[in-house]
């Protein structure tokens, strides 16, 4: 049974890439992607394809993990009993309320920040999502994936996410399917499924630019993020505000022309404060 969570999963995870593809790409791996999911879609059981397929038309999120015995999507509170069906894993299990099919997956990192004061003032644009202790001005990267361990083990150092070696881990594994990196030395790396709070991002700068993927793709600016399941669908939308932002040459200089954190966060807020909210 395990194999076919992990089968679903994967078929997820292409859907989702073809999501952000459709939403911030050129459109030239679509069919690619397609080809794939349709693959993925008919080596599924009969049943267990018909049953993807009745979820798939109300949401692209089928799957859901399973956190602290709760659906990490709706947020339901499982049954005792069905919490421990779904970590035997013995035959798929649906959430009573959203009817998600629920795994487990026990090594996967956490969001391990502090939850917000409610008398601290309400965060708004880029500072719900970032820091500026997650600001890296001179990345020592060589590459995109030391890029990714270096934004990943900030995060976990800085004492937002655990587990940085899975975080990237995930992150390469993604970025194997589909490149994330875009036009205008820009990339946007990112780990789902990391549950417990909310989204958290990271920006890392090369003045010098680092190749990124296999094609050599030369990038110079990182963001690195890490996304629960339930906001997915906001991803695409966090995304599409940094690329509007930094089409704009300006913004992309004004990073790349901080010295330090202190700078760079200044001129990310300052690039972000209309199209991040």
């Amino acid at each position: 049974m395990q194999g076919l969570i992990n089968h679903l999963n994967q078929l997820q995870d292409l859907v989702l890439i073809r999501d952000e593809h459709r939403a911030t790409g050129d459109g030239t791996h679509l069919d690619r992607l397609n080809d794939a999911i349709d693959e993925l879609t008919d080596k599924l059981p009969p049943e267990v394809k018909s049953l993807y397929q009745r979820l798939y038309t109300k949401d692209h999120l089928v799957t859901a993990p399973m956190y602290n015995g709760c659906c990490s999507i709706c947020g339901m509170r499982l049954p005792i009993a069905q919490v421990q069906a779904v970590r035997l894993c013995k035959q798929l299990q649906n959430c009573p309320n959203c009817a998600r099919i629920l795994y487990e997956e026990n090594d996967a990192p956490h969001w391990v920040g502090e939850a917000p004061s409610r008398t601290a003032p309400r965060k708004s644009g880029i500072s719900r999502f970032s820091a500026e202790s997650l600001m890296v001005a001179d990345l020592k990267a060589a590459n995109g994936a030391d890029a990714i361990r270096e934004l990943a083990t900030l995060m976990e150092k800085m004492n937002f996410i655990s587990n940085a070696d899975k975080l990237v881990m995930s992150a390469l594994e993604r970025e194997a399917v589909l490149s994330t990196a875009m036009e205008n030395g820009i990339a946007f790396p990112h780990v789902r499924g990391v549950e417990g709070g909310g989204l958290t991002l990271a920006l890392g700068i090369s003045k010098k630019g680092i190749p990124f993927d296999d094609a050599g793709t030369m990038v110079k600016i990182v963001f690195f993020t890490t996304i629960p399941t339930a906001v997915g669908p906001f991803y695409l939308h966090l995304m599409a505000g940094l690329t509007e932002s930094f089409m704009k040459a300006a913004n992309r200089e004004a990073v790349l022309a901080a010295e330090d954190s202190a700078q760079l966060w200044k001129a990310l807020t300052k690039a972000t404060r209309h199209s991040v909210k």
